[in-house]
């Protein structure tokens, strides 16, 4: 973020606000993003939406249909966000990021880093080091794609967001190409030595993303 000039101050804004919405469909929480976004105003507080979904692949304005390699009985929902397809199930923590970037004076591209930087910290308290991966926006562990990003932006606002994958069954992973990559492996924080739940991810994933996006 490029520094503001001489004797201005930076805005201050109250930090989001936090949902726990449980475990929930994906198609109406979309829709519910989407109106949040389109009734918002300037001096709406942005929001954090924590949940879980019933399995699911998600799809990206720029997905192809090859992607999915094996019908495995899950649903596969076309979405406005970025990205190919994903999966999304019980034992992921997903995070949707409802963001005023007008109001935050950074793009997308910041959004991103102080994104995937939330989810760095997160699991280096676990001892797990993980990193990003020069085009191919996400986190990763030896290589293995253990958080998925993915951001629609409309009107300088954002929605979508992360997910974290916990204690999530990987088998769907294997009927896709993740996020449009071949042979992608991807990982999980169980396998990583990392004993907690989902449900107990989420706050501390909730306390590193408030970390994040509170830095001048």
């Amino acid at each position: 973020m490029k520094p503001l000039p001489f004797g201005i101050q930076p805005a201050v804004f109250p930090p989001p606000l936090i949902r726990r919405l449980g475990k929930v469909d994906y198609e109406p929480t979309w829709r519910a993003m989407q109106d949040f976004t389109a009734r918002r105003g300037a001096e709406t507080p942005d929001e954090i939406w924590l949940l879980e979904h019933p399995p699911v692949f998600t799809q990206g304005q720029a997905g192809k249909p090859e992607h999915l390699l094996t019908d495995v009985g899950i649903p596969v929902v076309p979405i406005d966000r970025g990205g190919q397809i994903t999966y999304h199930g019980p034992g992921q923590i997903v995070a949707y990021l409802l963001i005023d970037l007008k109001r935050r004076g950074y793009g997308v591209r910041e959004l991103v880093r102080r994104m995937e930087q939330a989810l760095i910290d997160l699991l280096a308290e676990h001892g797990i080091a993980a990193a990003r991966r020069e085009g191919a926006p996400g986190v990763y562990v030896a290589g293995a794609k253990i958080a998925a990003l993915g951001l629609r932006v409309k009107g300088g606002c954002t929605y979508h967001g992360l997910s974290l994958n916990v204690d999530v069954d990987l088998a769907p992973f294997q009927a896709i190409n993740p996020c449009g990559y071949p042979g992608l492996e991807v990982t999980r924080t169980r396998d990583l030595g990392v004993s907690i739940s989902s449900e107990e991810m989420a706050e501390p994933l909730a306390r590193h993303l408030l970390e994040a996006l509170a830095q001048l």
